[in-house]
This record gives C-alpha cells, structure tokens and sequence, in this order.
C-alpha cells in the first residue's frame, strides 16, 4: 500500500524527499511493532534482544555496559537496565573483574543462547513471508539506498 494511503494522506508531499523521510519513519515504524509481535511470545523486547545478539557476536569474550552502548542499534535505550532485565530472566550473567573491581563483564548464558535462537528464527520468518514483496536483491538494494543516507 502507498504511504499515501496508509497515512491517510489528504494533500500531497511537497517533494520525493519529504514523501521518502515520512514513508521511512513509517516503515520503521511499522517494522518495530512486528518485531515485537514476533518477540512477545518469547517475553524479549527488540532492545533486548538486540543486547542477546552483541553478547552472541562477542564468542564468549565479556563485554561491558559501554561496548554494548555503543553497539547497540537503539542509541537512547538504558544498556544497564536492559541487563539487569536480562540477568533476571537468567539470559545473561555477569561477572566482577578480577583487575578492575570498577568494572563488571557481562556474558550470554546458555539459557539466552538458546531464546536468542528462537527469537532470530521468529525475525528470520518476517522477512520469508511468501506476502513479502521484497527479494533478496530488493533488500540489498534497498539496504545500500538507506546507508546512502546515512553518509
């Protein structure tokens, strides 16, 4: 459907770049709430599983409340909240540093290895949806037009 359309759009954009930011915002927007449909079953939030997948990526090396921060796509969420959250539900551990009793190193368990294959899974099935209009050769084009913005 055309942005156009899903916003009820009564006059036109003034230009393509108007009309391509609005429709972005809306995308995004729209693509958050399926994710969290997606991760809801699984109790996760996109953040936390975005906090999952750094620990995954890091193949057992610690990481720190700042390393995850600055790795995190969500530049606003609460890195330690979404730890102490995580630590709770047992997903993550987190240890103090035997040099530096200031820091403390935080790991993904076995537990949050295995949501984290379930919920990537669950993602992996919104973009494999037969409805999706989307090819994998749209989605590299579409990928490279949005870092193109970016630069």
């Amino acid at each position: 459907m055309k942005i156009e359309q899903e916003i009820n759009q009564q006059k036109p954009f003034t230009n393509n770049y108007q009309k391509a930011a609005v429709n972005i915002m809306f995308t995004a927007s729209w693509l958050g709430k399926k994710q969290s449909d997606a991760l809801k079953p699984l109790d996760l939030t996109i953040q936390q599983y975005n906090i999952l997948r750094i620990l995954k990526g890091l193949n057992g090396d610690p990481a720190t409340i700042k390393l995850l921060t600055e790795r995190m796509i969500d530049k606003m969420s609460n890195a330690s909240r979404l730890v102490d959250k995580l630590l709770a539900k047992e997903l993550v551990r987190r240890d103090e540093c035997q040099d530096d009793r200031r820091r403390v190193d935080i790991f993904i368990s076995e537990k949050g290895l295995k949501i984290l294959h379930k919920a990537s899974e669950a993602l992996e099935n919104l973009f494999t949806d037969p409805h999706l209009e989307l090819n994998l050769e749209d989605a590299g084009i579409l990928s490279d037009l949005l870092d193109r913005i970016r630069e």
